[in-house]
């Protein structure tokens, strides 16, 4: 067995580069060949494939509230995700969802159309988040809110992003309804 020696390779330009890429010169000529193999492949351990889920291919199959439809792209189960949930949400008109919560994942929203209205509760009173096109929301855990689209004509669309790989989504009886939180007294 040789010893092994680090020499800077061409820059990489790509994220989080660092304007350089070290490479380990072969151990043997098989190595050499096998690490050679695996990167010309793209499956070095680093290199992993990119995954694309079509619009059209967003399934229903994830946890619902009353009111809205969801539809899952990114999750666990779809493309093998470990820390992300994302899809969308379809809002009728004139249809509110159930109150609910999402458990601890932080959740971002950005409206694609329509004009959802986002309501929590803030001590004895609701407090309505009314949103166009283009706004985003962020929803922290465990927060109770409701989604509601109060147009009469138009259908309101989300795209959603959590911070969990699958959709949490706990359906409660009410924005004031306790809240099981972990590490709260």
């Amino acid at each position: 067995m040789t010893g092994v020696t680090a020499e800077a390779g061409p820059p990489h330009t790509g994220p989080g580069a660092s304007g350089r890429r070290w490479q380990n010169r072969a151990v043997s000529d098989a190595s050499e060949d096998a690490r050679t193999a695996d990167e010309a492949s793209g499956t070095a351990a680093w290199h992993t494939r990119i995954e694309h889920v079509r619009g059209d291919a967003l399934t229903g199959d994830t946890a619902q509230t009353s009111g809205m439809r969801r539809l899952e792209a990114i999750s666990g189960r779809t493309v093998g995700s470990e820390r992300l949930w994302m899809g969308r949400t379809h809002v009728g008109p004139e249809t509110n969802s159930g109150d609910h919560h999402h458990g601890e994942a932080e959740t971002a929203i950005y409206v694609v159309s329509g004009h959802p209205v986002f309501v929590f509760a803030e001590g004895d009173r609701e407090v309505r988040v009314e949103t166009s096109p283009g706004d985003y929301v962020f929803v922290p855990p465990y927060v109770p809110h409701r989604e509601e689209n109060p147009s009469a004509d138009e259908e309101a669309v989300v795209v959603i992003a959590r911070s969990t790989q699958e959709g949490v989504v706990v359906n409660l009886p009410s924005l004031w309804a306790d809240v099981d939180r972990p590490g709260r007294e």
